[in-house]
């Protein structure tokens, strides 16, 4: 029949349909608001996540362990259910995880269940029968039992890089177990940033990071974080004497930190990134600090996102960072690739006809947008990696619009897999602080027109970023000594972009650290904003 229905788990409700049916991934995607977003599957056992999935034995192990996160695999080019993950190269597989699971699997006509989490889109998950109104137009059928749920928790999402087990979202199976920081610390909150929000509490000498909270963008998100909030801290008996914050004014991770009546510490984005970094691995500093991501209120009033820092726990320096474009129209800029790609056509001295893809959009819009560039009118510079690759998506007419968060990037990496390797990289210039694209754009126009194919275009600008990365890493290497490098942001989930940075800065003598226990998106940063805290704490 196609239904969708929502039943209750472990930690709150999921919304499931059979994922071989079209129509019922494509209805249930419908509803949720969620664009062309890839959905989590779950398989009856691990011989039926590696017929639909390449699994390696730690991935299998990790299917397999006691915490039954969602493992991103690469899907088999024979493998079916391209619907669940349109465009994309990876297929987020768990395994049954309480008996209610495993019944529904005995004996059943299907081999693979969407399981998403159920919610509207941005909305906290229901754990609770007195919220199921919520899911009322979502779900057609509804599977309850009688055993209440204390608190909500989604599904962890992890995966394997190096041999190594990387958790993306830090959740069911994985939070509240604290993180040894190896050193006595005050008790302090700290609450996150917008997106992905987590906080984290530390005292003793262990850092508590809560569950994957979600996108702080609406009231019932706001009120899921402080009834959380509100456990956890009698849970695990800890009385703050500071709180600390992301430097935006207006996240509501912010206004609920100003909100408790605390001393309240402002703590930079990206600093709050490589500090999670530092604190995981130990690392006393001074580091080099590569945050590279979407959006981070920047010092200076613009929105940061490619930023090599100098840092420790304390401060830090801002030595690089990717050469400022004006993004214009601001949020509605992150949502509109094309945008992006007109203002560094711009800044490279280029015309709309270096990038006829871009001729798609509506002429008056494209018009209006390119004034808006040229006279800075409504416009904030930034330097988000998250616009480069979104401007690179549209360029390349991969991506025209982000129905999701990360959409054109990830269809960018997806592009790149199917290109070989060691195709050489296209040229970037190095300036006192800056790192400047502008010949990048220049050539990847030139490729355009030599018809030179996409995956090879799209393999050649994630070599271009790793290698402005290297150069900009030892630049500060000669100025300061520092040998050590820590790598955070999402925009470090691109596998091929962390994997070529690592291979160039390991090759030129660096010490290479990132996330592995903790998300290196922003469901890190709490547990950054929360040790800068600790060395300012009643300062």
């Amino acid at each position: 029949m196609g239904l969708a229905v929502a039943i209750k788990g472990l930690g709150g409700y999921h919304l499931a349909c059979d994922a071989g049916n079209a129509e019922a991934v494509r209805r249930l995607r419908e509803r949720k608001r969620r664009g062309g977003k890839p959905f989590a599957v779950m398989v009856r056992d691990v011989h039926e996540a590696a017929r639909l999935c390449e699994v390696s034995p730690q991935e299998r192990e990790l299917l397999l362990s006691p915490q039954r996160p969602v493992v991103l695999l690469r899907k088999r080019p024979e493998g079916d259910l391209a619907f669940v993950a349109p465009r994309n190269p990876n297929l987020g597989v768990m395994l049954p995880y309480t008996p209610l699971h495993h019944v529904l699997f005995a004996g059943a006509a299907f081999r693979a269940l969407v399981m998403t989490s159920g919610n509207l889109s941005e909305e906290p998950i229901v754990s609770r029968e007195q919220d199921l109104g919520r899911l009322e137009g979502l779900a057609d059928r509804f599977l309850t039992h009688n055993r209440p749920i204390r608190t909500a928790v989604d599904d962890s999402v992890t995966r394997v890089f190096g041999g190594q087990t990387t958790v993306l979202r830090r959740s069911r199976g994985f939070a509240p177990a604290p993180i040894d920081l190896g050193r006595t610390v005050s008790d302090v909150v700290a609450t996150g940033g917008e997106l992905k929000n987590t906080f984290c509490l530390t005292t003793g000498h262990y850092a508590i990071l809560s569950q994957h909270i979600g996108d702080m963008e609406n009231y019932e998100t706001l009120g899921f974080f402080r009834e959380t909030l509100d456990h956890m801290q009698r849970f695990f008996r800890v009385h703050p004497q500071a709180v600390a914050h992301d430097l935006h004014p207006a996240y509501l991770s912010t206004r609920a930190a100003e909100e408790m009546g605390l001393q309240c510490i402002p703590v930079q984005h990206h600093h709050a990134h490589i500090a999670s970094c530092m604190a995981e691995h130990r690392l006393e500093g001074p580091v080099i600090g590569v945050a590279f991501d979407g959006t981070g209120y920047g010092t200076d009033g613009a929105i940061w996102g490619s930023e090599v820092l100098v840092c420790d726990a304390a401060d830090f320096e801002r030595r690089y960072h990717l050469r400022y474009i004006p993004l214009a129209g601001g949020d509605t800029g992150a949502r509109e690739p094309w945008r992006p790609a007109l203002a560094y056509l711009a800044d490279a001295g280029l015309d709309l006809s270096a990038a006829p893809a871009l001729e798609r959009v509506n002429e008056r819009r494209l018009r209006i947008v390119r004034q808006m560039i040229a006279s800075g009118v409504q416009t904030i510079p930034t330097s988000s990696c998250g616009r480069l690759f979104d401007a690179v998506s549209a360029i390349l007419d991969i991506c025209f619009e982000n129905r999701y968060e990360a959409e054109a990037a990830m269809e960018l990496e997806a592009a790149a897999s199917s290109a070989p390797p060691d195709l050489g990289s296209f040229g970037f210039d190095l300036s006192d602080d800056e790192i400047d694209l502008r010949q990048t754009f220049r050539d990847i126009t030139t490729a355009l027109r030599n018809r030179e194919a996409i995956p090879a275009i799209s393999a050649k600008f994630h070599s271009t970023l790793a290698r402005a990365i290297d150069a900009a890493c030892r630049a500060v290497r000669a100025a300061d000594g520092v040998r050590v490098v820590c790598l955070s942001g999402g925009s470090f989930q691109n596998r091929r972009l962390l994997e070529e940075t690592l291979q160039v800065l390991e090759r030129s003598g660096f010490k290479v650290f990132f996330p592995l226990e903790v998300p290196l998106n922003d469901g890190g940063l709490s547990l950054g904003q929360a040790v800068i805290a600790n060395t300012r704490v009643g300062k």
